[in-house]
């Protein structure tokens, strides 16, 4: 069981995933304009929420937290390689992410498109070769499995496709609920369910942690709605009203500004509720949680 404090343990995992994942790209036996293109998406920033979440939930049952680092190391670079095409011109012609030109800016679309395309796939390579003696064949193919619904068309890449079809048209809750789920919610899921398959977890906590990471991807979009309006550009790293610019229908549209605070309030609320059904030490979930709610970018 875990003695360390959150601040601890996000300092120190934060560090230790962004120095793997460059070095991970290091590694590879590819062109090096298309590692540098990999590698300055990567090293743009972020809470880094998706691996430390992977490594939260192997902390909550008492385990190697190693054991969990490609894995986490392969999330961020699936949600970046996502960043990186949602930027795109195509897509939602963003010139900004997190403070720094994106990465079409820096190395042309054409670039863009295959850094992504080699993040990607390079994240299914780590979790392959993963090595450490806690992690058996079936674990990796659990993995793999998991992570690939979250990030195709049934997860993800649905969701960015729905989000765009729903431009400048007038979405019912329901409608954007679906966006969210995918878009968002399902890779922050699929790093929960990675942490409890690492964990060896049992059929009633799997479920637990679904329902867990459920409302808290939900929470996380709407959070990112809220900032939308009351952020700045210095603290979100884009510009503020990004999402009223491209015609986008958001919780706060929907629901009004304080509908959205409340709807964001319960989700928290039910998140920790369904963390406490787990029986585990799930301290630093808990105060990830509570991060994502008072986050400020």
């Amino acid at each position: 069981m875990s003695v360390m404090s959150f601040h601890t343990f996000s300092k120190n995992y934060k560090q230790l995933i962004e120095s793997k994942v460059i070095e991970y790209v290091e590694e590879l036996k590819a062109p090096d304009n298309l590692k540098s293109a990999m590698a300055y998406s990567l090293k743009a920033g972020g809470k880094r929420i998706r691996p430390l979440l992977v490594l939260a939930v192997l902390d909550a049952f008492a385990k190697d937290l190693n054991a969990g680092v490609p894995t986490a190391a392969a999330i961020e670079m699936i949600h970046t390689y996502s960043l990186v095409h949602d930027d795109l011109p195509a897509m939602d012609d963003d010139d900004l992410r997190r403070g720094k030109p994106t990465n079409h800016k820096v190395y042309g679309e054409a670039t863009a498109i295959l850094a992504g395309d080699a993040l990607l796939t390079y994240s299914f390579q780590l979790i392959a070769n993963t090595e450490h003696p806690c992690v058996t064949s079936d674990m990796k193919l659990n993995l793999i499995l998991e992570i690939a619904k979250a990030a195709g068309a049934e997860g993800m890449v649905g969701g960015q496709i729905a989000d765009m079809d729903g431009e400048n048209k007038q979405l019912s809750l329901e409608e954007l609920q679906y966006i969210h789920e995918h878009k968002t919610g399902k890779l922050l899921m699929a790093s929960v369910l990675a942490g409890a398959i690492l964990s060896g977890a049992n059929n009633e906590q799997l479920l637990s942690l679904k329902r867990f990471s459920y409302h808290l991807g939900l929470a996380f979009q709407i959070r990112d709605d809220i900032l939308d309006i009351e952020g700045t550009e210095g603290e979100i790293g884009k510009p503020v009203g990004s999402d009223t610019g491209n015609n986008k229908s958001t919780y706060p549209s929907l629901l009004t500004l304080s509908g959205a605070k409340e709807r964001l309030a319960e989700h928290i609320k039910m998140a920790h509720e369904e963390l406490a059904k787990t029986q585990l030490n799930t301290a630093l979930l808990n105060e990830i949680t509570d991060m994502i709610a008072r986050r400020k970018s």
